[in-house]
């Protein structure tokens, strides 16, 4: 979402590589042009004059260390700036009682539906027990939507198919949920116009009556400053707890990201990529201004790590390694693991930073070629590696309609793996890790 934004603000950046220090005379330009990548990205216009002011200020009233160049002390400074924009600290949903109530809101097509069912289990998976409703009574498709990903989840569900009184089936809904032993119930309402009274008075109407644990407002990020727009207008009419930045998988510049938190004065607290359940995120602010920035985002990595691997399953794994029994069915299983964790391109950018991204040597498909080699082999090829011989590899290449040099290419990747990993018990600092992962993925135009 943020390409252009990040290579924009690191060439403005550039322009102060080899001046010994920061000047009202060589940071003007620099600021300029950071201004301009933001306005470009539709960040508010206001917005991004405050916050470049406040970069400026900030940069003139520093010293230069000797060890710190002009450009790496302002890449500081604008880290700090756009973190404090988007919030500065992660901000929690509010569950703190024993019997929690979360009202989903947005405009028409903003993906409430399909949040609500990723909040609910996001949730499940911390071991709460979840309610899913909806008082949607004007979308047709919208009950039979939010059952079949509620079957999909494994998440109980209340559904009224024939009631139209709004607020009686939440009502109904939250004593359902009480009499099942539940701790939160998830409300999916219908999406609304902020120029519409009728409708934004029945929010308002569920909000007075209800009195939710937590009201989310849900924002489509595909339409930028009208996002920014429409959030301050609920937020005036039922003053919502958070934000939920939907579909930052689009097309889109990514200014309301940037924007909504300063104009709104609400915190950011989910974004949501794509359909699948699981593609649901805590808000970093922190993270988001590294990864705009080109930086790594190492941390959100581990986590995405954490939800795939269980302490047994990396026992086994580090087992199998240092007794050289680890093989390509492993590896298959892994490379499994490592697909659920997202596309190659954005674990490469957590790991080392999009500044570090060769287009030309980064491919998109490396795993799925790898799977189809594999696949390709017999039982006893993939359970002993060292026995792919020339005729093998070349039957192999046959069969998975890949080269003979693609398939080298992955047996001596994986014995290069195998070789680092054993070497790297003795070595366990982050980098190390960083650089078996790299050897694996990267250097791939074959």
């Amino acid at each position: 979402m943020f390409e252009l934004l990040s290579s924009k603000i690191e060439n403005a950046i550039k322009t102060l590589k080899g001046q010994g220090r920061i000047t009202e005379i060589n940071i003007a330009s620099t600021i300029k042009e950071i201004r301009r990548a933001l306005i470009s990205a539709d960040v508010q216009y206001n917005v991004a004059k405050n916050l470049t002011n406040k970069i400026k200020e900030k940069a003139l009233g520093q010293n230069i260390l000797i060890a710190v160049s002009p450009g790496q002390l302002l890449i500081k400074i604008v880290n700090e700036e756009l973190s404090k924009l988007m919030g500065g600290i992660k901000s929690d949903i509010n569950l703190s009682k024993s019997f929690s109530t979360i009202l989903i809101v947005g405009l028409q097509g903003s993906g409430k539906t399909t949040f609500s069912a990723k909040l609910a289990y996001y949730l499940k998976n911390k071991n709460k027990e979840v309610l899913l409703t909806t008082c949607d009574i004007y979308r047709p498709a919208a009950i039979e939507q939010l059952k079949v990903l509620s079957e999909n989840i494994g998440v109980s569900i209340y559904l009224e198919n024939n009631n139209k009184n709004v607020i009686q089936i939440v009502k109904n809904a939250i004593n359902y949920a009480k009499l099942n032993n539940k701790e939160i119930v998830i409300i999916d309402t219908a999406g609304r116009l902020s120029i519409d009274n009728y409708m934004m008075q029945e929010i308002y109407n569920l909000k007075s009556i209800l009195n939710p644990s937590e009201i989310l407002f849900i924002v489509d990020s595909m339409t930028g400053q009208d996002a920014v727009i429409t959030a301050k207008l609920f937020n005036d009419k039922i003053d919502f707890d958070g934000i939920v930045l939907t579909k930052l998988d689009g097309d889109t510049r990514g200014g309301a990201a940037l924007s909504i938190r300063s104009i709104v004065n609400k915190p950011i607290k989910f974004i949501s990529r794509g359909e699948k359940m699981d593609s649901l995120d805590i808000f970093y602010p922190d993270r988001m201004s590294r990864r705009i920035l080109g930086m790594s985002d190492v941390l959100s990595f581990v986590e995405k790590a954490e939800k795939i691997y269980s302490e047994a399953s990396s026992k086994e794994i580090n087992k199998k390694l240092l007794n050289n029994k680890f093989n390509f069915n492993d590896l298959l299983t892994q490379i499994g693991r490592i697909k659920k964790m997202g596309g190659v391109k954005d674990l490469y950018k957590m790991i080392f930073g999009s500044n570090k991204i060769s287009k030309d040597n980064i491919n998109e498909d490396i795993f799925q070629d790898f799977e189809v080699i594999i696949k390709s082999m017999t039982k006893k090829e993939k359970l002993n590696p060292e026995i792919l011989n020339g005729s093998r590899r070349t039957r192999i290449a046959s069969g998975s309609g890949k080269s003979i040099q693609q398939v080298n290419n992955l047996v001596t990747k994986f014995h290069s793996m195998c070789a680092m990993i054993k070497k790297g018990k003795k070595n366990k600092t982050l980098k190390n890790k960083m650089s078996i992962f790299n050897k694996f993925i990267g250097e791939n135009k074959n």
